[in-house]
Order: structure tokens, then C-alpha cells, then sequence
């Protein structure tokens, strides 16, 4: 199915450091040869209408009868017209008005468009309900009754006929904007970027905008094609200003002489076909360059947001809460469904101290997730979320604005996810997704936040810092990715640390590095810790206490030793049956390689 005049296809997200990964966008523009030759085609066309006075002596508007329908030669290079103008002043004068009105169209486009396009698909709600459906008001009405509608008000003049096109080319531009955002705002690396504490507009400029402008280049580019012809349209019919030379107006004096100079159409029409036709090569080539080496977008992932809460329930805490970093009591999350609404957490209360590990534990779709969410107030658009108590630090996360939650965000409160490949943006590098959450929360220079990115690196268990530093996601490893987003996480020196299954897509081996790494800087910075994980060689590994949730609720909780001891629940007890780990020790290999112990013991 092709796309309407004015519209292409959403790009998918740029590939990994395809910005800068093979010198810059110019250099590698350079090396096409289609590129090169629209370039160099339409450079010399807008270097001739700038230098019309230098390249020819006579007016494009003064008639001469003595050289009406002149031959080409020394005097008229291309000829003259029906009254003796000559031919290519009209044409070089011409193409100033004709190229103009195409930019001019173009850029009230891109101006009306492109803001609300971003603002309408980042922030959805009522604010892209009323954007929608302006811009489809516009779009249903005929463009050409309205534009003829326009001149007819306004008069003859090309430049304010091309504003009034402009303005409906703009919903164009709008839809294909919004389509942009809307499939790169569920990325997890825009909600890693919520996570450190980003502002929205932040976020708009640094991982949103690399996104949406391949798509936009080459739609401006057949707007511009688009605009030229309908000028050149419009003069033909005669509705343009008849003191101005125009490509149009030339071709409504070559219609008319159709049969008596026939060569009068060649001049203009040859102009208006290359000049779009270049443009549309060339903007394809820089689409091809922007996207060079692209992938597919990862899966859309629902976008978390803060959410208001409700009235609180009742429901009984930990009596050992008096001096905890973080409090919660009684949290509840709900969805609507067709049905009504849908539980998903339901009555957990739990509370963390200052260095201490409390596991989430549970099989997946136990609500272990969403009550971390709650806690980062990142909880879906729809989502509704009750607690009768939700403090941290003294501070009720309840009555916080989205800005002071973004404050709280990666400055005191930081969180691992569990896939660190999706959470680091591929058109960033490293360093630069390091360095920015230290410099917005800790106030400090360019140049000390690479100091501490570097130093973090090596803390975390990376070789060559320097290296991994300068590099894109797409040139590192999943465990080094991982590590690399722990170090983010630990950056800004956090209070609470929130780790959502960070080893579940890691080799054997490195998710005991990982363990180890996140176990160290847990003690080293007395932070307090929520795990989440379904694991419970990973709980008896590294967690002070432990909660067990089923279907949202929490079933069972104690300190990890008691708890692998002598579970209570059948559940419980129903989950360490299940585990590898509670096999019997197997004898020692061959190699020397020691026996598995058993999650008990390591208990």
C-alpha cells in the first residue's frame, strides 16, 4: 500500500552508533554517487537564481517586441517568448520564486508539525486527542478547494499562497511525527532515561529526536517536490502575481504558444523535473546513510508512567519498620479490563533498611515487577495504585509531583533492569549515557563526570574503561552491558537500589560475577536493596530477608535463613521442591571440579 502525497513509513530506531560510527553523516553522504550528483545538481541551481544578475543581462519582466519568439544565440542563450522576454532570465529570476514558495511551504510544514507531532506522541492523553483531531479536520477537507479558496482571499501572492499550503501539508508531517514517537516511547531505554531522573524535554531531545528525524528528512524532501509542482500549478493557471517571473508562469506562456514555439516548455518543465527529481534522490540517499546498518525495533513495551493513588486500605507491616529507608503498606495495583478491574498487586507491605537485601521472590506474573514500579512511580497510564503507606527517606512517594519523583529518580533511588541491551540507548555512546545523570543530579563538569564514569567502569569489573567508555551498546557484550548499567545505577551514590532480575539474561558465569559485583558495592555503599527475582539460588546468595508473592499477595515472609529452614507456606515449600538446587549433592568430577551444593546450604 503506498502512503498519501506529504507521508512515508516511521523508520524503525536508528541503528547503534550509526550517527557516528563510520565518520560523520556528511562524509558518508560523500561517498554515494546519486547523492554527490543531486547535490552538486541542485547546488548549481540554487547558485544560478541566487547569481541571476551575474549570469545574465536582461530583465525577466521587460518585453521586446523586436525579439519575440527570438532563436537561441549570443543575445538570448535559450531564446525569447511570445513578447521577447528573454527565456533564461526568466528562468534563473523564475527559479527564485519557485524554490522559495517549496521552502517556505516546507518549513511552516515542519514548524506546525514536527512540536506537535512530539508533544501529542510522548504525552498522549487529551492533549493527542485534540491534535488528532485537528489534523484530521484539515486533512478531510480538499487541499487544492481550500488553497484556491486562500488565493482568492488573500490575492495573488506566491508566498502567502504557499503558507496556506504549508499549514495543510502540516498534518503530514504531525502524523508521521507521532507514529515516529509512539513506537520509540516504549523502548526500555527511554524508560531506563525516566529511571535516572531525566526531564521529559531532556529525554524528547536526546532519544527521541535521533529517532524521528530519518523519517521526517525524507518526507520534507517529498513535501518540497510536492510544493514545487503545485506552485508551478498554480502560476499555470494564472493565480500567481503577474509582475514576477515563475517555472509556472513560463509554462502558462509555453501552453498558450503550444503550436507556435513548442521549445518554450522545455526550459521549465526541464527545471521543475530535476530539480524535484533531485530531491527526492538525494533525501533518499540520507535516509539510506541516517540508517545505515539499522535493525528492527525491539518489541513495543508498555509505557510506565506516573500514576495518581488512591485512598488507602488497611492491612498490618513489619514491626521492625520504625528506622526504614523505605516503607510500604498495603499496596495495591489494579488494571480496568472489559470485566471491571484486575488485581495484580494486592495487600504487600514490605520495608528495607539502610544495608539491607530484601528478595522479591515468586513465579513470573506473581507481581514482583509492578511493586517495584510502584515504588519508582513508573506504573502504566491506567494503572491504579493504593497504599495505605508508600515514604522513603520520610518523603511520602504518594504526594510527589513527577518532578520531584524525577528528582528522587536515579539521585537516591536507582534501578537495574533485567535486559541490558534494550536499556541503553544504540545511538548514544557509553560514556555519554554514563555522564549525564551525574552532571544533571550532582552538578558537576563535563570533564568529572568522565572522571567518575571511568572510575566506575573499572570499579564494576571492566578492563580498558577507555575503551567501553567510547564504544556503543551494539560493541559490547550482555554482561558488560549489565555491568555497565549497575555502574549507572550506583553513580550517583543512591540510598536504594531496586535490581529487577538483573542476572535472567546472563551466561551462568557472569550471573554469579554480577551476584558478586552487586553484593560488594551493596556493602561497600550500606545501601538498602529490593531483588526481584524468581530465584532462589540467587535469594539464598545475596538477601537479609525474603518475601514470597503469589497472584499479587505476599504468602510468606521471612529472614532468608529461617525461611529456607522452615518454610511455612505450601507455596513456599512448594517453590524450593521445584529448584534444581534441592537435588542431592552430586559426587566431584574427574577434573577436581568441586560437587553443587544445594540451596540449603548455601543458606
Amino acid at each position: 500500500m503506498t502512503n498519501p502525497p506529504g507521508e512515508t513509513t516511521p523508520a524503525t530506531p536508528s541503528a547503534p552508533g550509526a550517527l557516528s560510527r563510520r565518520g560523520g553523516v556528511g562524509r558518508r553522504l560523500l561517498r554515494n554517487l546519486v547523492a554527490v550528483v543531486c547535490l552538486t545538481v541542485l547546488a548549481l541551481l540554487v547558485l544560478a537564481t541566487v547569481f541571476a544578475p551575474l549570469l545574465t543581462s536582461h530583465s525577466p519582466t521587460r518585453p521586446s517586441l523586436l525579439d519575440t519568439f527570438a532563436s537561441p544565440g549570443a543575445a538570448h542563450p535559450l531564446g525569447g517568448d511570445s513578447v521577447g522576454r528573454d527565456v533564461l532570465a526568466r528562468l534563473l529570476y523564475g527559479g527564485r520564486v519557485s524554490l522559495l514558495g517549496a521552502f517556505l511551504a516546507v518549513a511552516v510544514a515542519l514548524l506546525i508539525g514536527v512540536p506537535t507531532g512530539l508533544v501529542s506522541g510522548y504525552y498522549r492523553g487529551w492533549v493527542d486527542a485534540a491534535f488528532s483531531w485537528v489534523a484530521s479536520l484539515v486533512m478531510a477537507a480538499p487541499a487544492i478547494m481550500v488553497l484556491l479558496v486562500a488565493i482568492a482571499a488573500i490575492g495573488p501572492d506566491a508566498n502567502a499562497a504557499m503558507t496556506v499550503l504549508g499549514v495543510i501539508l502540516a498534518p503530514g508531517v504531525f502524523r508521521l511525527v507521532r507514529a515516529s514517537v509512539t513506537s520509540v516511547r516504549e523502548e526500555l531505554y527511554v524508560d531506563a532515561a525516566h529511571v535516572s531522573g531525566l526531564n521529559d524535554l531532556r529525554i524528547v531531545r536526546r532519544h527521541i529526536l535521533p529517532v524521528v528525524q530519518a523519517p521526517t528528512i525524507i518526507q520534507a524532501a517529498q513535501m518540497f517536490g510536492v510544493a514545487v509542482v503545485i506552485q508551478a500549478g498554480i502560476e499555470f493557471l494564472g493565480l500567481g502575481s503577474a509582475s514576477e517571473a515563475s517555472w509556472g508562469a513560463m509554462l502558462n506562456e509555453a501552453f498558450a504558444n503550444l503550436y507556435i514555439e513548442p521549445t518554450l516548455l522545455v526550459a521549465p518543465g526541464v527545471a521543475i523535473v530535476v530539480t524535484v527529481a533531485s530531491v527526492g534522490l538525494l533525501a533518499n540517499a540520507l535516509r539510506d546513510t541516517l540508517l545505515e546498518g539499522g535493525h528492527a525495533a525491539p518489541a513495543r513495551r508498555l509505557r510506565r508512567t506516573k500514576t495518581p493513588d488512591s485512598p488507602p486500605a488497611d492491612s498490618p507491616v513489619r514491626d521492625d519498620d520504625g528506622d526504614a529507608l523505605l516503607t510500604v503498606r498495603n499496596l495495591r495495583v489494579s488494571y480496568p479490563t472489559s470485566d471491571g478491574e484486575a488485581t495484580v498487586v494486592d495487600g504487600v507491605s514490605l520495608s528495607v533498611r539502610h544495608g539491607e537485601v530484601v528478595g522479591l521472590v515468586g513465579e513470573s506474573g506473581s507481581g514482583k515487577s509492578q511493586t517495584a514500579f510502584s515504588v519508582l512511580g513508573l506504573l502504566p497510564p491506567e494503572a491504579r495504585r493504593e497504599a495505605e503507606g508508600l515514604s522513603f527517606g520520610g518523603k511520602d512517594l504518594r504526594r510527589l509531583g513527577g518532578k520531584a519523583m524525577s528528582g528522587l529518580r536515579g539521585r537516591r533511588i536507582a534501578y537495574v533492569p533485567q535486559e541490558p541491551m534494550s536499556n541503553l540507548d544504540p545511538s548514544f555512546r557509553i560514556g555519554s549515557q554514563l555522564a549525564d545523570p551525574m552532571r544533571l543530579h550532582l552538578k558537576i563538569s563535563a570533564g568529572e563526570a568522565r572522571k567518575r564514569a571511568l572510575a566506575l567502569l573499572e570499579r564494576v569489573g571492566i578492563d580498558r574503561p577507555e575503551r567501553v567508555y567510547d564504544a556503543y551498546p551494539h560493541q559490547i557484550s550482555g554482561g558488560m552491558a549489565q555491568r555497565v548499567l549497575i555502574a549507572g545505577a550506583v553513580s550517583c551514590d543512591p540510598d536504594l537500589l531496586i535490581a529487577d532480575e538483573p542476572t535472567t539474561a546472563l551466561d551462568v558465569t557472569v550471573q554469579a560475577e554480577v551476584l558478586d559485583l552487586l553484593r560488594e558495592l551493596q556493602r561497600e555503599r550500606r545501601m538498602g536493596m529490593i531483588l526481584v527475582t524468581h530465584n532462589f539460588g540467587v535469594v539464598a546468595d545475596i538477601c537479609d530477608h525474603v518475601l514470597v508473592m503469589r497472584s499479587g499477595k505476599v504468602v510468606e515472609s521471612a529472614p532468608v535463613g529461617q525461611l529456607f529452614a522452615n518454610p511455612h507456606h505450601a507455596y513456599t515449600r512448594m517453590l524450593l521442591a521445584s529448584t534444581l538446587e534441592d537435588a542431592p549433592t552430586r559426587t566431584p568430577l574427574d577434573d577436581g571440579t568441586p560437587a553443587r551444593t544445594t540451596v540449603q546450604e548455601k543458606a
